[in-house]
């Protein structure tokens, strides 16, 4: 069968070239053509455009809207003259909902994998979702829930997180060895997640520094972004005793006693490999208004909403340099404080499925398709 994949960053390219593995396992003969990036492109030919291509963010969107829709008409011709069997828009809402409406107005079967978070803010689009897609393969438990809510044919299989941590764990040299090679080995050390994008690490890299150089007794050390250049961080890190490491994320939450993480998806990222963390939010007083009024869930964390209460301490704004020093002190210097988190990390972990999640998701769409062939 043919399968026309859209990823529109690097975590989707990540996520949809995994998935294309469960598709070949379950169908040999599988045809592939999509947008992505090189990790989908490892697995299987079939690159019509790379993700960066259409990958601006925020204002940047504003000024690139024409190349943008350029970008998107190029993607529904190529779905019009392949005619695939199913297309299979990956996250990336803001493009792929444009997708998912063409492909269904085409007649085309939608799977939607790694739902938009309509459940969060922008809830309208649950009706869109509904009338262009056929079947949405969510990634988080609570959502199965909700979009039953609105009578859709939704499946859940685990959280793909679950592969990448595993796979990253089979292989890892241990956190003894990591910290020797950073020079690591005297501190107990704390972990700053400080977010994805330059607005997010401007917003909150600064406190976490301030706290870090009044706790010498501590390695702070930074995650660097993948998608942020190096030398965008010297001008916070330069003279203060607080390290950098660059595409080594997961080593460092396997090697780390704690963590300061900005809400994302690097907080249930932290909680799988049972880092005590205290997670921090911080914007512009404008944008976190707006934010405040339309967004409709009680946590800002996927821990703490996946948990169903708050197991994490949630900081923002102007909370953020009291209370991170107050949750850092709590969580490293409180034995039952770190093991009472732990213990509820162990109840995400059993909601968050096996391993094998990408795996299991592409079988189960190749059985779907094969059956509505019959």
């Amino acid at each position: 069968m043919k399968y026309f994949l859209i990823a529109g960053e690097a975590s989707g390219d990540l996520h949809a070239s995994n998935l294309m593995k469960g598709l070949i396992l379950a169908d040999p003969q599988a045809e592939f053509r999509f947008m992505g990036g090189e990790r989908m492109e490892e697995v299987g030919k079939g690159m019509i455009m790379h993700y960066r291509e259409t990958n601006y963010m925020m204002l940047d969107v504003v000024f690139h809207l024409g190349k943008i829709m350029r970008k998107l008409k190029a993607i529904r011709n190529a779905i019009r003259s392949w005619n695939p069997d199913v297309v299979i828009p990956v996250d990336y809402p803001g493009f792929n909902m444009r997708i998912a409406r063409f492909s269904a107005s085409i007649g085309l079967k939608v799977f939607y994998f790694i739902s938009p978070k309509v459940w969060a803010w922008r809830q309208r689009r649950v009706n869109l979702l509904k009338r262009y897609t056929e079947r949405l393969f969510v990634i988080l438990p609570f959502e199965v829930d909700y979009f039953r809510l609105f009578d859709m044919e939704v499946e859940y299989h685990g959280n793909p997180l679950v592969d990448e941590v595993h796979q990253f764990n089979q292989s890892f040299e241990g956190a003894d060895a990591w910290k020797r090679d950073h020079g690591l080995t005297e501190k107990r050390v704390v972990a700053l997640l400080a977010g994805s994008r330059k607005k997010e690490i401007e917003a909150t890299l600064p406190p976490m520094i301030r706290l870090a150089e009044s706790h010498p007794g501590y390695h702070f050390m930074v995650a660097g972004a993948p998608t942020i250049d190096p030398s965008f961080y010297s001008r916070f890190l330069e003279g203060t005793g607080v390290g950098i490491v660059h595409d080594e994320t997961y080593q460092l939450l396997a090697s780390c006693d704690a963590g300061l993480v900005t809400s994302g998806t690097a907080t249930l990222e932290a909680a799988l490999f049972g880092v005590p963390q205290a997670v921090v939010y911080k914007t512009g007083w404008i944008a976190y208004s707006i934010a405040k009024w339309l967004v409709k869930v009680k946590f800002i964390s996927l821990v703490n909403l996946i948990y169903g209460s708050e197991l994490v301490a949630e900081i923002i704004q102007k909370d953020l340099p009291g209370r991170m020093e107050s949750e850092l002190n709590r969580i490293m210097g409180d034995p039952s404080s770190r093991q009472s988190m732990k213990r509820g990390y162990d109840s995400i972990a059993g909601k968050l499925g096996e391993y094998g999640v990408t795996l299991r998701i592409g079988e189960r769409m190749v059985e779907i398709l094969k059956a509505e062939d019959k």
